[in-house]
């Protein structure tokens, strides 16, 4: 559909905000209001609608906060528990676990980037990852995988969305956390998720289909990560 409104606005809501287009609440595609928690993640998404050029297309790649908050709203209050096992199972099968053997350049650069992030996990949630050369999958220590499922179980509704998206993108667990806890910077999220196929690049050269898709996997990246931020990393309480 084309731009249909004029302004944007954002206003107090109970105990959040909502967004306004020429005065009237936004709704998600399941017609909820669309309220979240902070003043500045209200007005993140009303920014994104007020750069939607002047009669131009609104497309997805336009509101990717907005896309964010609505299925947060849509789907994880009413799927919440799936959710939470849809994105904690990926830490029975972590990127950062699966080592090349081989060339020694690759398998030391995995080792400097990701053994630090496993390192982090070990330490933060106390979930130390079992590393592994190949793709012959490997268990993880069952308390860690369970302590690992129960930080992604503190976040909020909201916060999930943004977190399940992160993980299903970058293949790891491990990361999407780092980047929730600030640990990662969504840049440095891509480097680490994209590590094998960037060496594979600097050794081979870029081809353009794979230069769209890196730069679609930035901009998820970036959503994320702003996505939480603006949520103030918001927990669940008590």
């Amino acid at each position: 559909m084309k731009r249909f409104y004029e302004r944007t606005a954002v206003e107090r809501a109970g105990d959040g905000h909502r967004v306004l287009l020429d005065g009237r609440p936004m709704r998600t595609p399941a017609k909820a209001v669309l309220v979240v928690p902070t003043q500045a993640l209200a007005e993140a998404i009303a920014g994104e609608w007020g750069d939607v050029p002047e009669k131009a297309e609104i497309t997805v790649s336009h509101l990717p906060l907005t896309r964010l908050a609505a299925t947060g709203l849509d789907r994880v209050t009413r799927q919440r528990d799936q959710v939470i096992e849809d994105t904690a199972k990926y830490a029975e099968s972590d990127l950062l676990c699966y080592r090349a053997s081989d060339p020694p350049s690759l398998v030391g650069r995995q080792s400097t980037l990701w053994q630090p992030l496993l390192d982090w996990a070990a330490s933060h949630y106390d979930a130390p990852l079992v590393v592994a050369e190949g793709m012959s999958f490997v268990a993880q220590p069952a308390a860690s995988v369970a302590r690992l499922r129960a930080a992604v179980a503190a976040h909020s509704d909201l916060a999930l969305s943004a977190l399940y998206n992160l993980t299903h993108i970058a293949g790891s667990l491990v990361i999407a956390l780092a980047v929730a806890e600030r640990r990662l910077t969504a840049e440095q999220a891509f480097d680490a998720a994209q590590l094998d196929e960037l060496y594979q690049i600097e050794r081979w050269g870029a081809d353009p289909i794979a230069t769209e898709r890196h730069a679609g996997i930035r901009r998820d990246l970036e959503a994320g990560a702003r996505f939480l931020a603006l949520l103030e990393h918001q927990r669940l309480k008590g």
